[in-house]
């Protein structure tokens, strides 16, 4: 006498992914939120070629906070709040999608950072980030 599967009680001969395939979107959305805006400081000069197609790569805009009061945009040091003003609103003017990183040295004020933030986004910069460097991970017990 055959079972009928559908009676629960017959054997599974299939197998349902559909749990897999949520938990590998989920992984996907995951990994997609959490990836890392790497910028570089350093950069070489090179003469690159010409071409007739491509696509423009994102701006960056990196600032660079230091301890002692000075600040330094792209590489280029920085006068004063205008100066820096200026040349977002000139940078936001040319490039459109333009990002922001602010890399801020560990003596640096909170109100020093929170002044840079707001000429920023005084100049329609929204799309904001903040430099750090990872610390080593910690010595598993054994």
């Amino acid at each position: 006498m055959d079972r009928d599967p559908s009676a629960g009680g017959g054997p599974i001969t299939g197998i349902n992914v559909t749990p897999l395939v949520d938990i590998t979107l989920v992984l996907l959305i995951i990994f997609m939120v959490t990836a890392r805006l790497i910028v570089s400081q350093q950069a070489l000069l090179v003469d690159l070629p010409g071409a007739a197609t491509g696509e423009r790569v994102q701006e960056i805009f990196g600032l660079v906070l230091h301890a002692n009061g000075a600040i330094e945009l792209d590489g280029e040091r920085m006068a004063s709040d205008e100066a820096i003003l200026d040349r977002a609103r000139a940078a936001r003017r040319d490039l459109g999608d333009l990002r922001a990183v602010i890399n801020a040295e560990a003596g640096v004020s909170h109100g020093r950072v929170m002044n840079v933030l707001d000429l920023l986004r005084r100049a329609g910069i929204s799309r904001i980030g903040f430099g750090v460097v990872p610390l080593p991970d910690p010595p598993r017990p054994r």
